[in-house]
C-alpha cells in the first residue's frame, strides 16, 4: 500500500520538528505490550515490565487505547505547540479534547477489534471529560514508572536527531531530509510517499504543513496522525537508537571524588541505570542509610532525580551529572 502527501511551497514552509513526550508514551507502551523481545530496548524493557505488572498498568486505560497493532487513538497525540513541549502541556491538550473527537477515535478503535469495547472505553464514550481525567492520571503514573527515570537520556537522543536534521535542511534542503527519514518514506516530485503503511496519509485528510517527530520507540516503523485541520504528524525512528541503552563511558572518578567524595562519585557511576536505594546499597557496599543520605545531597545539587514507582523510589542521573562524569575531550 502506498499513500502520498502533496506539498505546496506553503506546506514546506510550515514543516517543522518537535520532540513529543506523548509520542514516547504511546510508542513505548506499545513496544512493552508486544510479546516479542525488543532487541534495541531489551535493557530498558527488562527493568520496566515488572514495574508495569506490579502497578497494574499493563491492563488499564492505556492497554485499551493502545493495541499491539493497528490504529492508535489520535487524541493521545495532540499537536505540539512548541519544539520541546513538557508532558504536562500535552496532557492539558488531551484534557481539552472535544467529545466528538474522543468518540470518533473510539469508533475507529472498535472497528479494528474482534471484541466489543471494554467497560473503561464505554465509560470514556459516555462521559469523555471524566474519562479523560482518568486516562491522564494513568499516563502520569506510567510516565513516572517507565520514562521519567530515563528521560534525560531519551531526550538527548531526540534533541540530537532534531539538531542534526535541522543542519541537513540548512545544507541540503527539506527534500533531502524528508527522503532520509525512513526506508518507507520517499520524496517524489512534491509529494511525500509512504510505502507499506497501514493507514493512508493524504492532504485532504489533514491541515497544512507537516510535523516531524523523532521517536526512541517507534522503530522499526513510522507512525502517522491525521486530524484536520491540524498538520499531519509523522513519528519516525530517531538516529542512534541502537546505542541508547549502552552503558555510557565515564572518566576516572578520582577528580569527581575529590570534589564530591568517593562514595557519592561511586553512586553517580552506579546510576548509569536508574536504581533504588536498596539496589545501590547492594552494588556499592554502602549501608542503605548512607546511600539515602548521599542521594539526598546529590539530589539537592541537581545531580540526581527521584521517581516514585509504587513503594520504591528510583534515582537517576541528570544531564549535569552525565556531563560531570563524561571523559574529557582533548
Amino acid at each position: 500500500m502506498q499513500s502520498g502527501l502533496s506539498f505546496s511551497a506553503a506546506d514546506l514552509a510550515q514543516t517543522r520538528f518537535a520532540v513529543s513526550p506523548m509520542w514516547e508514551v504511546v510508542t513505548s507502551f506499545r513496544l512493552l505490550r508486544d510479546e516479542a523481545d525488543p532487541p534495541l530496548h531489551r535493557r530498558w524493557a527488562e527493568q520496566v515490565r515488572p514495574r508495569l505488572a506490579r502497578a497494574g498498568l499493563d491492563r488499564g486505560w492505556l492497554a485499551d487505547l493502545i493495541p499491539r497493532r493497528g490504529y492508535l487513538a489520535d487524541f493521545l497525540n495532540p499537536t505540539p505547540a512548541t519544539p520541546f513541549p513538557a508532558l504536562g502541556t500535552e496532557l492539558d491538550a488531551i484534557r481539552r479534547t472535544g467529545p466528538g473527537q474522543v468518540r470518533t477515535d473510539l469508533g475507529k478503535l472498535a472497528a479494528e477489534r474482534d471484541t466489543g469495547p471494554s467497560a473503561r472505553l464505554r465509560t470514556l464514550h459516555e462521559a469523555p471529560a471524566e474519562g479523560l481525567e482518568k486516562v491522564v492520571a494513568e499516563i502520569e503514573a506510567y510516565w513516572e514508572l517507565a520514562l521519567a527515570p530515563y528521560w534525560a537520556r531519551i531526550r538527548r537522543l531526540l534533541e540530537a536527531d532534531v539538531f542534526h536534521r535541522a543542519r541537513q535542511v540548512a545544507e541540503h534542503g527539506s527534500a533531502h531530509v524528508l527522503n532520509e527519514l525512513h526506508d518507507s518514506v520517499r520524496w517524489d516530485d512534491g509529494t511525500l510517499r509512504l510505502v507499506r503503511r497501514h493507514c493512508a496519509l493524504t492532504r485532504d485528510q489533514t491541515g497544512s504543513g507537516l510535523l516531524l517527530v523523532p521517536s526512541a520507540f517507534a522503530w522499526p516503523c513510522v507512525l502517522t496522525r491525521s486530524v484536520a485541520p491540524e498538520p499531519p504528524q509523522l513519528a519516525y525512528p530517531a538516529r542512534g537508537i541502537g546505542n541508547l541503552w549502552e552503558p555510557r563511558p565515564t572518566a576516572s572518578t578520582d577528580a569527581v571524588a575529590a570534589v564530591l567524595g568517593r562514595s557519592r562519585a561511586l553512586l553517580l557511576t552506579e546510576l548509569d541505570t536508574p536504581s533504588s536505594t536498596i539496589r545501590l546499597a547492594e552494588h556499592s557496599g554502602l549501608s542503605a542509610a548512607g546511600v539515602s543520605q548521599h542521594l539526598t545531597a546529590l539530589r539537592n545539587a541537581g545531580l540526581v532525580t527521584a521517581h516514585r514507582t509504587g513503594r520504591f523510589v528510583l534515582y537517576a542521573r541528570t544531564a549535569l551529572a552525565d556531563a560531570l562524569l563524561a571523559p574529557a575531550v582533548d
